[in-house]
């Protein structure tokens, strides 16, 4: 699991960054608050994360808090709310704003998000109306990211791997397989150590040999 990314913001879409980590470079889905909030292109940044996993899909989404993740987290487990819908509302409101609204039973705040409807905004407010006053506690306690002190100097530009572009494809070939990010992610690693430079193919059928059942 991905919990938390720093490095530097090499672009930036409509609802997402690409964040330049040491020559990786990782696509960071945001809310439209949180856009606003980041640096410029090039400017250090540090953002907690929490990864999608779906069979044909994985998604990294960004937070500048940790009470921000959390709330996503919350949001996800309430049926009918989907990444986006939950990225939605926290953009809407920000964590405090949802703390607030839902605290409140305010479904009606809850329902200004785009693409919430009003029985999703009831049902949101029901459902979590019992995590309101913990995430409340949380938000005057939980740190804050600091970004110049965990990233090197623009000066110090980081070399990235010979086959980092192939080590990313084979990962995303072997996650559409249907291996575990966990599982996967090992066996790339080591593909990719006992094969330097190798291209995509090489790589998969690398760390495919790694994965079958022993026996």
């Amino acid at each position: 699991m991905i919990g938390k990314l720093a490095g530097r913001i090499d672009y930036r879409g409509s609802d997402h960054v690409l964040i330049d980590v040491r020559g990786v470079g990782y696509v960071v889905h945001v809310s439209e608050r949180t856009l606003a909030a980041l640096p410029g292109v090039g400017e250090a940044v540090a953002l907690y994360t929490d990864l999608l996993v779906r069979e044909d899909l994985m998604q990294l989404f960004g937070f500048t808090t940790l009470v921000e993740k959390e709330w996503h987290r919350l949001l996800m487990g309430v049926q009918g709310i989907g990444a986006k819908a939950s990225m939605a509302i926290l953009g809407t409101l920000g964590p405090d704003g949802v703390s607030r609204a839902i605290a409140l039973g305010d479904w009606g705040a809850v329902k200004a998000a785009p693409g919430v409807g009003p029985k999703i905004a009831q049902r949101v407010v029901l459902e979590l109306k019992g995590k309101a006053p913990a995430m409340m506690a949380m938000s005057g306690a939980a740190p804050v990211l600091d970004a110049g002190e965990v990233v090197e100097p623009a000066v110090a530009a980081p070399v990235q791997s010979p086959n980092a572009s192939a080590q990313a494809e084979a990962l995303s070939a072997l996650a559409n397989l249907g291996y575990g990010p966990g599982e996967a992610a090992s066996a790339v690693a080591e593909a990719a150590g006992a094969n330097e430079g190798a291209e995509t193919s090489v790589l998969i059928r690398a760390a495919l040999k790694r994965l079958a059942p022993k026996g």
